[in-house]
This record gives C-alpha cells, structure tokens and sequence, in this order.
C-alpha cells in the first residue's frame, strides 16, 4: 500500500507541475549521501537545507521523527521568492515530527526504591523534561501533581519548610516555584544548595516584572530525588547517569518509547532588516521535544507585569513574507512561537499549539524601538525628558503579521505570567479566528501601546487566568511615555500637553466579533493606561468589561451576559465612550472621579427578563452623569440557551440603535481543528452576581480618619491589592496625627504589626485609640506600592 501511494504521489507531482523547481525528500529511514529523490531521501533537514541553497524546490518529509542536532537555521541565503517560495511540507498523508529531544534506547529497567525502576542513561543526558510515548511525564515533586487542584496542579505551605528540607540529602538542581502574593504571575528559583544549617541556597525569581515575595501559600518544589514516591514521576540523578521513573499502572515500561528534550529552538529564521530571510514557508510539520526556558525569563517588557525569554520551538528573527501553517506545535518546553524584533508579514496559521511550559505565541519588538522608554512599574520620568516624536524610533519590531485560524490550549504548564497570545512593542498584527482556553493567566494579552493597529476579531477564548488573578481574558496595559502611577500627575501633564497619552498608540486596538468568557476576572481587562482601543461587537459570557485609567476607549455594541461595565480610576479628560450596549447589571464603578464620566455613555440597555417595555435606566444615569437615553428592558434574546444572543424583533435595544453581530464565526474554522476545539459553557443568569459577594463597606471612624473594608473584586483591582482585604482611608483630618505621619485619602491599610487587617473591627482592636498603648507598625499600599508608618505611644494628637 505505501508503495502505491508513493507512485501516486511522484504521479501528482508530475501532472501538477512541480516544474523546474526539482522537489527533495527527506525521510528518517533515508541517508544523507543519497540524492535526495522519493526513492533515495536524505535523513535529515539540515542535508536537504544545503541542496535546497544549491538548486531550489520544495522540500518533502516523509512521516517519521527527525532527532536534531542543533536548530535548523535558515538565513537570507535560503530565501525564496513571492513566485517560488521555498517550502518544506509533510509528504501527502504521513507526519513528520521535528524533535529537539534524543530517543533513549536499549534502557535496562531495574526495580527501585517506592516503586520506581531505574536505569543507566548517556553521560551526556542533561534534561528536565521526559517523554513516555509521546507524553510529558512529571518531574519528582512536592505536593504530587494533582489536575484537579488549581494552583500548579498541587501547592503546600511547606513546600520548603525546614523538617521537609531535612530530609534531601542533595537538592541542588532542583527549582523551587511560587505564585506572586498578588497572583499576578509566578517566580521560580533554582536549588544550588544547602547550607550548613540546612538552609536551601536558592537563585533566580527574575521571571516577573513586578517582584514580590513568594506566596506563602501557593508554592512546589521539583526535580528533588527524595520527592520521587508517585506514578508518573522521574529523576535523573546527573552525577551517577542514572535515570529514575515511577511507572503509571499498565505502562510497559520495557516496550514505552522514552525521549528526554535536548535543545530550546528547534527552527530559527535568522536575519535581519538589511538582509531577512524571505518567502519560506513550513507546512504540515509537527514539532515537540523543546526544552523548558523557565530560568532565561527575565528580560523585562518595559513598564508590562512581565519578564520573557527571547525564543520559542520555532523563533522568527528578522524575516519577512514566512509562514508557518497547518502543523501541531506539541507540549514544548517554553514559548512555541517566537517572533522577535524586525519581521513583516509573518503568518501562522491552520495551526494547534497545545501543553507549551510558556506562551503560544509571541510577537515582541526591540526596546530600543521605543521613544522614552521605561522597564519597571515604578520608573518615572519628569515630562520635560520625554520624546514628543510620535510612534518608533526603528523599524526593529513586528508588523504586519497574521495569527488565523489557530487553535491554541494548555499553554502555561510550567510558566504561569504567559499568554495563548502575547504583543509586546509591535505594529498591526492580526489575529482572527482563533480558539484559546485552559490558561493559566490571559488568551490575548498586549502589553504596551506600542504602536497599535492590533486587530482581534472572530476569536473564542475562554477558561482562562486559571491559575492567577486580577486579569481578563483580553489584557493589556498601556504604561507608555505619559504614564504615572499617580492619576492626579497624568492629568496634570495632559492638561498641559494633550497629545501625551496617543505618542505610543499611534493607531487604535480593535477588538471586535469576538466571544470572552472569565470565570475569575473579566473578559476584558483593559489595564493601567490601556488607551486608544474600539471595542465593539463582542460577546462576553461571564466577566464583565473593565476600563482603567487611559485614553480615548470605545466599548460600543457589545453584549455582556449577567455583567456589566467597571470603569475604574478613570483620568479627568479620559474621553471614553460607552453606548449602545446590552449589560445586565449596573456601572461597577471603583475610584472613580466625580460624573460625568468620560465623553459619551448613552444608549445603553440593561436587560430585564420579563420587563416588556424599556424603561429609563436611572441608576446608570445617577452613576455616569450621562445615560439620558438609556433603558432597562427585555432585550429578546432568541436562543440564549445556545448561545444566540441576537435580540428578536421589537427588542429595546434596537430602538436604541444596538445591531445584531454573527454569533456563528467564533473560533477555528479549518474543519480539522474545528473537530477537536471545543466551545465555552453557556452562562447560566445569576451565576455571575451570585459568585462572589461584597464586603460590609460600611465607613467606620478610626482615631482621625474615616476608612471602610475594599468592597469586592473590583476593589482589589482598581488598588493593585494582594486580595480583597484592607481598609480604604476615606478622609483624614487636616492637621491631625495621622496626617502629620502621612496617611492620605485613598490610601489602604492592609496590616497592623504583621497581621492583616480585613475589616475595620480589626484595626479597632489593634488600635483602639490615642495614645497607642505600644508602638505600632501599619503597611499601607499607595499607588500600588507599600508604605510603613509607626505609630507611636509618645506620637498623639
């Protein structure tokens, strides 16, 4: 039958044509000193790669695993034409699979301790993933990996307690993981020892751009030789060559194809502006067997919540007019997809992306192409050194560039600060049709405003930020040149120079025809500073939509299933519009200034089952200011129950001027992906407002100031907290003690000498009034960054 269809083929390729472009083959089974014909392939792409440079023509794979060496490097020299590209493709019907890993063979298995068997492995073998026919098994660990827990499949206070270190005899190499104290990513440190108190020596925790200590809480370790006790488990043990595996139950483990990863890339287009690599396409390949990159994250993205390694299985470097279509980028060890700096028109698409240790795929320019630039949270600039030039100061960034029809899920496994898809210092990238889910933090996150022209439209992205907080299934921040920490400062120098917060986002973000859905946080979270967005014509499920502080934002036409709008600490000439949207609550409203809001929020309805005839919204009119023609009724949804929210005839919202969007076009359409990806739960109503109730905010007085508990979810986002606890200072007054230590309104008390304050009863019973009976220490959090006042026995009004 194979030798059928190999002279069926060789007939095609014929009557098609393949013209004076010569095709090669390349299959495991072949030799390098063949000439690279069907009957006599080459073995490996690399050979194939150097006739390819001697004569042009395609190139084609037969099914098989291709172990590399090294990466496989295209430069300018293998370039292509828009005529004749060079394209290197599955054989008809087989599937190759480019590995970055070594295949372990002739393994002698001896019984071990805790019903693990070991065996002696190459000298060589440096590895930290492990592959038991085709799938990642779990590096030796503490807690055990548990799916069903949500925090990195299992988490233990005393991950590395002192009884529990004890017990390792050498933990060096292993890593020690923990979640942000704010879930906003996580941090990881490599084990390089123990002291002679039996203390872990540790190194690293760069991966998040933010800081902050190791949660207390949510924290593992693994690749400990002691932690070696459950099935599923390895350890190799590097000094003695010796591999350990604890088998699942029915695994055969003498017949099992074992495989360890050996190399981070496993193709780069590397080029450059003056010289790219050009019109290369890879079609219908298969590539796994990356190694983990958890410990190179750390390169900052100006002022974003991130760090990141700069690579991914396949990394584009200065390339233009190359695609990667139609393969499976499977469970690699960091990003799949890479594509740094100077690019253009570079298209994935037709592709599945599934189990990567970071982000799906990632388009990020050069820090050096942005004017002013700043890389912490915490970095201010006076106005008078900032570039007024508008846009890039290089071309050295992608543009351009196309993500459709993609089906990207389970990204994240081993880093949690990651996304399906990540934008970061880029220009007029598409993604369209996209299916994303089952990530640790954001689908989308777009990290700068740098420069815009992002187009989100017909993507499904759902079950997302399962293992952080405080996020959307969109994200984006937008910390360019005009932005502080403080609001009072922006508005201040945008008063004086109204151009300011456009000078990044030189072209809008839109967002549009797409389906969200968050069950913990919002579908989209438009972050500090997030400015010139169009928002319109997305279905959100669960999560509401969220606008910090930024500029020039037009949420319009969208319909936001039992949710509604969170403005939160929005800048006095903000210019935002919201109109002609179908929500189901209320504004949720978090620090925000005095009504009215923005510059246009009108037209809106809030729908009520069952209230046939609209009615005037008044409470969005009391909270906005605006809303004079908005209205609460039955929007007639047809087919909620399946998804359809179109609204029937003689709905309100249409009198209002709210256009019915496709609730058909969301996600993969390629028939083989769309097979395999799945939809989102349709909401249930009530199952949003009844999730997670608010707090007593009720304002209490405390010595001289009035302060009240953060309400809710919304709260904690809008002050950067740790989590829904603290009291929020109201009002202190002037002259007062308290205000000659320094406490100011809106500032939150989050502990008293250590322990946490979460209501106002707390802090009464710490500090029940002047003088203090002993000196107390407060931690308060200001613009998201923590303070210490000491209260004293001496120190009264």
């Amino acid at each position: 039958m194979r030798a059928r269809t190999a002279t069926a083929f060789a007939a095609a390729l014929l009557a098609v044509g393949v013209g004076s472009a010569q095709p090669y083959f390349v299959s495991p089974a072949g030799d390098d000193a063949n000439p690279g014909t069907l009957g006599k392939p080459f073995a490996t792409p690399q050979r194939v790669q150097q006739a390819v440079r001697q004569k042009r023509g395609d190139v084609f794979l037969r099914g098989g695993t291709y172990y590399l060496c090294s990466p496989l490097v295209f430069t300018a020299e293998d370039s292509g034409t828009k005529a004749s590209p060079i394209v290197f493709r599955n054989y008809e019907g087989e599937q190759p699979v480019i590995s970055g890993g070594q295949r372990l063979l002739d393994l002698d298995w001896q019984p071990s301790a805790k019903g693990a068997f070991r065996a002696q492995v190459p000298a060589d073998l440096q590895t930290e993933e492990l592959f038991v026919n085709g799938e990642r098994q779990v590096l030796a660990r503490y807690p055990n990996f548990d799916p069903n827990v949500q925090y990195f499949g299992g988490c233990a206070a005393d991950a590395i307690s002192p009884e529990r270190v004890a017990h390792w005899s050498d933990p060096t190499g292993g890593y020690f993981h923990a979640m942000h104290p704010a879930l906003w990513g996580d941090f990881t440190w490599r084990i390089v020892g123990k002291n002679e108190k039996g203390e872990l020596n540790l190194e690293g925790g760069w991966q998040n751009n933010r800081g902050g200590a190791a949660h207390e809480q949510i924290r593992f370790v693994e690749d400990v030789f002691e932690e070696l006790d459950a099935p599923g488990e390895w350890f190799l043990d590097s000094k003695t060559h010796t591999l350990y595996f604890h088998p699942p139950v029915g695994l055969a483990l003498r017949t099992a194809v074992i495989e360890a990863t050996r190399l981070r890339t496993l193709i780069e287009f590397r080029g450059d502006e003056k010289n790219p690599v050009r019109w290369i396409t890879l079609r219908g390949l298969v590539f796994r067997h990356a190694a983990r990159t958890v410990m190179d994250t750390r390169e900052p993205l100006l002022r974003s919540d991130w760090a990141i390694y700069r690579g991914g299985a396949v990394f584009f470097n200065g390339a233009e007019d190359c695609t990667l279509e139609d393969g499976f980028i499977d469970q690699v060890g960091g990003n799949a997809v890479f594509v740094s700096n100077y690019n253009r028109r570079i298209a994935i698409r037709g592709t599945r992306i599934a189990g990567a240790g970071a982000s799906g795929i990632c388009f990020v320019g050069d820090p050096r192409a942005a004017r002013s630039p700043l890389f912490n949270y915490d970095q201010v600039q006076p106005l008078d050194a900032i570039d007024r030039t508008p846009g890039p100061r290089t071309n050295n960034y992608p543009a351009d560039c196309l993500v459709g029809d993609c089906l990207i899920t389970q990204t994240g496994r081993v880093e949690k600060q990651t996304a399906g898809i990540q934008i970061d210092l880029a220009q007029d990238i598409t993604v369209r049709h996209c299916s994303i889910y089952d990530l640790p933090r954001a689908g989308i996150n777009i990290g700068d405003g740098c420069w815009g022209g992002h187009v989100i439209e017909f993507c499904d992205v759902f079950d997302t930020v399962k293992e952080t907080g405080d996020h959307g299934s969109f994200n984006s921040w937008g910390r360019d040149r005009f932005w502080r920490p403080n609001i009072d400062e922006v508005n201040a120098w945008v008063a004086q120079a109204p151009e300011l917060p456009l000078l990044d986002a030189v072209k809008p973000i839109v967002l549009a025809n797409n389906r969200w859905r968050c069950d913990h946080g919002w579908a989209i979270d438009l972050d500090d500073g997030s400015s010139n967005y169009v928002i319109r014509n997305n279905l959100c499920l669960r999560g509401g939509i969220k606008n910090r502080e930024g500029y020039r934002r037009i949420v319009e036409n969208n319909i936001v299933v039992d949710g509604g709008f969170d403005p939160h600490v929005w800048y006095a000439a903000s210019g935002d519009v919201f109109r002609r949207n179908i929500v189901w609550t209320d504004y949720r409203p978090a620090h925000m200034p005095p009504p009215p809001w923005g510059a246009d929020m009108d037209f809106n309805l809030i729908h009520v089952a069952g209230v046939a005839e609209g009615r005037p919204a008044a409470r969005l009119q009391a909270q906005s200011g605006r809303d004079r023609h908005s209205l609460a009724g039955d929007a007639r949804f047809l087919d909620p129950e399946r998804g359809d929210y179109r609204v029937g005839a003689g709905s309100p919202a249409l009198a209002l001027g709210f256009v019915n969007f496709p609730m058909d076009r969301f996600g993969v359409q390629k028939p083989e992906l769309k097979a395999v990806a799945r939809a989102p739960v349709w909401a249930r109503v009530g199952e949003c407002a009844s999730a997670v109730p608010s707090r007593d905010a009720t304002p209490v007085l405390w010595l001289d100031a009035r302060v009240r508990a953060i309400a809710d979810e919304g709260e904690r986002s809008a002050f950067g907290l740790p989590g829904v606890t603290g009291l929020l200072v109201l009002s202190v007054a002037p002259g007062s003690a308290l205000s000659n230590l320094g406490l100011r309104e809106n500032d939150v008390i989050l502990s008293s000498d250590g322990s946490a304050v979460s209501d106002a009863a707390s802090l009464l019973r710490c500090v029940p009034a002047w003088p203090t009976a002993r000196p107390v220490v407060l931690r308060v959090s200001r613009d998201q960054r923590q303070l210490q006042f000491s209260l004293s026995p001496h120190f009264s009004p």
